[in-house]
């Protein structure tokens, strides 16, 4: 390689591993939330005064490809691609590991160019052997198919037990070195399905995935989609933070599907497909978590509180949020008379602002 071509990768690397790390710097603001919400708040539960229930006996347990885990959330690909990632990673992991939760790690595209990052997402799986642990890659990379030796070095940093694509255009277009090509795409999904042996699970980062875009991804064969609504962390307005003032687009820091809406259109292909949702964008209490099963949902998502507890406070501050958020969804979960919760659904909610139909 010429000194030129050299340097230009140098540089090319370093803009990877530094805006992987304003990212979560970033994502743990308010200033970087959507001022729209994710939904939840049309939505009010349907109070049992007499429910019959054990709050004792009640069951957070939930499935998802076949495993079964303690509680429905799953920890949201962030962090990964830079030196100080390492150490949050190992929190989350270990946390993880702890309580029978899945965990997906950040994008690995750095880490398929420099090998020298691989420790940065390896540790993962030292740090939880039995975890359930996803491998992420976006979707851009896929572009005229991902090569079978750069999915075994993706898959086997971490012994991934799926793969997770990330879906992000409104995010690159906002970033001056961001992809403009998404032309691709889907036949490259395609194809990272055929090759994969372990599931692949696909996820936007926060614009959302509607029944339009979700049919074209299961007739690629995707088993898992993670609709990453609006209503949380607006990647728009992350990257027009990055952004100098003179060019910065903040016209798209509201785009987006807002998350409940993105569940309701998917769970009506649940009658003829045979996949599993997970809904994310705007999780951010028990509440959420509930409200969500209860709309379609099989499982949740959520990393913007994850990782500003692990930054905040660390695992200590992660185990006191989860904890919160266990019992309160246990409190939820008996005062709906639902012991488990695949009894979570529709007629448990009401519209906001409306009385509950008697029929």
């Amino acid at each position: 390689m010429d000194i030129k071509a050299w340097n230009l990768d140098v540089c090319f690397m370093t803009d990877i591993r530094n805006r992987k790390k304003d990212h979560v710097e970033l994502t743990v603001t308010e200033g970087t939330q959507y001022q729209h919400q994710a939904g939840f708040e049309e939505y009010k539960f349907i109070h049992n005064a007499l429910p019959e229930v054990n709050f004792d006996e009640v069951s957070t347990k939930a499935e998802l490809l076949g495993h079964t885990f303690d509680f429905p959330l799953f920890i949201s690909s962030m962090t990964g691609g830079y030196a100080e990632a390492g150490p949050v990673n190992a929190i989350i992991a270990e946390f993880c590991q702890q309580h029978n939760i899945p965990f997906g790690v950040g994008s690995q595209r750095a880490m398929l160019e420099k090998p020298e990052l691989t420790d940065t997402f390896s540790i993962v799986r030292k740090k939880a052997p039995d975890a359930f642990i996803c491998a992420n890659i976006g979707g851009a990379q896929l572009i005229g198919g991902l090569p079978k030796e750069r999915l075994k070095r993706l898959t086997d940093s971490i012994d991934a037990n799926a793969v997770i694509v990330h879906l992000n255009p409104l995010q690159e277009l906002m970033q001056p070195e961001g992809d403009r090509n998404f032309k691709g795409i889907l036949e490259g999904i395609e194809k990272l399905v055929q090759d994969s042996k372990i599931p692949v699970i696909v996820k936007e980062t926060g614009a959302g995935i509607t029944e339009h875009t979700a049919r074209r991804l299961l007739n690629a064969g995707v088993d898992v989609i993670d609709v990453a609504g609006s209503g949380g962390t607006s990647w728009a307005k992350v990257e027009n933070f990055r952004t100098s003032n003179t060019k910065a687009n903040h016209q798209f820091n509201e785009w987006g599907t807002p998350t409940v809406d993105c569940i309701l259109e998917l769970s009506t292909l649940e009658w003829e497909r045979s996949f599993e949702i997970i809904a994310s964008g705007g999780i951010r209490s028990a509440f959420d978590i509930a409200k969500s099963l209860c709309l379609g949902a099989h499982f949740t998502a959520t990393a913007q509180p994850i990782i500003r507890a692990v930054v905040n406070e660390g695992l200590d501050g992660l185990t006191t949020l989860f904890t919160e958020w266990q019992k309160d969804l246990k409190t939820i979960m008996t005062l709906l008379g639902c012991t488990h919760i695949s009894l979570l659904n529709k007629t448990h909610l009401k519209k906001a602002g409306q009385s509950r139909d008697r029929r």
